[in-house]
C-alpha cells in the first residue's frame, strides 16, 4: 500500500521520505505537487518545500498526507461504533448510519450469543478501528478491561418491562 511505504520511508529518514513521496506523487498518482496540494488541502509552499528538503515533515502534515493517500486508495478507515448483542436485537436497528452532536457515525452490528462470542467480538471490534463499543451489562464490564476503546452498556428498560409483561402473561 502506498501510504503504509510512505509511513515507513518517514520511519527511517527524511531523505527516504522525500524519495518515497516524490515517486508517489510522480508515479503512482501520476500527479503533480500542486494537484495534490489541492486534493490534500496542504499549502502548495508546504508540499514543495517537503519534497525538496527544506522542511521535514511534522506530524500534523504527514497525517494529512496518510489520510489523502488512504481516500485515494479506498482503504481509509471509517469512524464507526461496534453493537454487540444477539442477532434478534441488532435486527432492531434500522439506521447504519447515526447523527450524534453533529457527527454522522456508521454503526456496525457483531453478533454473538455467548458470553465468549461476545468478547471476541469486542476485540475483533476494536482491531477493525470501532472508536466506541455498545454491548450488554453482562459482558461490559469484561471487555472495559481489556478494551482501550469506550465501552457503554445497553439498558433496555422499555424491552425489560415488556418482557416482564410477556411473562406474566405467560404465567397464567
Amino acid at each position: 500500500m502506498t501510504s503504509e511505504n510512505l509511513i515507513r520511508a518517514a520511519m527511517e529518514s527524511d531523505e527516504i521520505f522525500i524519495k518515497e513521496f516524490h515517486r508517489i506523487i510522480k508515479d503512482e498518482l501520476h500527479s503533480t505537487a500542486a494537484d495534490f496540494s489541492e486534493k490534500s488541502g496542504i499549502p502548495a509552499s508546504t508540499i514543495y518545500k517537503l519534497l525538496s528538503g527544506q522542511r521535514e515533515p511534522n506530524i500534523k502534515t504527514l497525517r494529512q498526507i496518510v489520510s489523502v493517500l488512504r481516500k485515494i486508495e479506498g482503504t481509509e478507515k471509517i469512524e464507526f461504533i461496534a453493537v454487540i448483542a444477539a442477532r434478534p436485537v441488532l435486527d432492531y436497528i434500522t439506521e447504519k448510519k447515526l447523527k450524534v452532536a453533529g457527527r454522522l457515525l456508521t454503526i456496525r452490528e457483531y453478533s454473538a450469543t455467548s458470553m465468549e462470542e461476545a468478547i471476541i467480538a469486542a476485540v475483533k471490534a476494536e482491531r477493525d478501528g470501532a472508536k466506541a463499543l455498545v454491548c450488554a451489562p453482562i459482558v461490559s464490564t469484561t471487555v472495559e478491561k481489556i478494551l482501550r476503546i469506550p465501552v457503554t452498556s445497553i439498558m433496555p428498560k422499555d424491552s425489560l418491562i415488556e418482557a416482564i409483561e410477556l411473562a406474566a402473561k405467560k404465567m397464567g
